[in-house]
């Protein structure tokens, strides 16, 4: 088990995602950078789909009871075990006792933990990750035990990747949405000239710019999403759906983030500036 003695800010359970039901209104959910989840697994050598845990801005403190292996990725957080500080990207062996403990942000925004085996809690939907009311969690909290693997021992092919992290990456690539071709040039040279702010309004549901641009009548029933899909509302306010993002919306889709753009603003905060790109797909 993982003893969870602080569960941080917000940390919750993520895998690759909840597929197949977003015809019944359940998102995908799942992590927020799947590349940096991909590679935390991948070192480790777990299946694909194997959960992990993500952890947003603030870290946990946590105590393995029993043997394993760990990898992190994605911010960088001050993150030590038993008191000794450790790298991204890089295999750790645990024995049971050890403690490992998140500090102060440095970089970034979200964390992946992952440990051989992948967490084994609940198996919702085809998925692990938390999402409530479909789990009975949408976060850790202090002081629950979280079940894995015990794994004495392990020859990794690997033991540790130099990665080129996202964060100081600030372009979105975009591809065009449904309700593209119903943009005015000023409103294409708008969201294409400029740079946008990450306001306050941030979650794994959306992400909301601070800037507006020139806003629309245009008048649409209720249509089908996806994360990554870019809206713009009536205001002129846009609004970009993330891996809990519901799964119709009233808003014109204008565009599409592609998966690179979605991993890139996952590890974007309040205040960080983006820029949009568009793309032929």
């Amino acid at each position: 088990m993982l003893k969870v003695l602080k569960a941080g800010f917000y940390t919750t359970i993520q895998d690759r995602g909840r597929f197949n039901y977003r015809n019944m209104g359940v998102p995908v959910s799942g992590t927020m950078d799947q590349v940096a989840s991909t590679y935390v697994n991948q070192l480790l050598e777990n299946d694909a789909t194997a959960a992990c845990l993500e952890i947003t801005m603030t870290g946990p403190t946590l105590v393995f009871e029993e043997d394993t292996y760990i990898c992190m990725g994605g911010a960088k957080l001050e993150t030590t075990l038993n008191n000794v500080p450790v790298q991204l990207y890089k295999i750790y062996k645990i024995v049971a006792g050890d403690i490992l403990s998140y500090g102060k942000l440095e970089n970034g925004f979200r964390n992946y933990l992952a440990v051989k085996g992948g967490f084994q809690t609940e198996f919702v939907l085809g998925s692990r990750s938390f999402y409530k009311p479909l789990t009975s969690l949408n976060r850790l909290k202090d002081h629950m035990e979280i079940p894995y693997i015990t794994t004495p021992s392990f020859e990794s092919k690997l033991q540790e990747l130099q990665m080129e992290s996202l964060f100081s990456e600030s372009v979105l690539t975009v591809s065009k949405g449904p309700e593209y071709e119903q943009l005015t040039g000023k409103q294409l040279k708008q969201l294409f000239s400029k740079e946008f702010t990450i306001a306050k309004e941030n979650n794994r549901m959306a992400y909301q710019l601070e800037e507006f641009i020139e806003g629309h009548e245009i008048s649409m029933l209720t249509s089908a999403t996806l994360p990554g899909t870019v809206q713009l509302t009536s205001e002129g306010k846009i609004i970009i759906l993330m891996r809990d993002g519901q799964t119709t919306g009233g808003y014109s889709r204008i565009l599409q983030l592609s998966k690179k753009a979605i991993s890139i603003l996952a590890q974007k905060k309040y205040g960080d500036q983006i820029s949009l790109k568009l793309i032929e797909v």
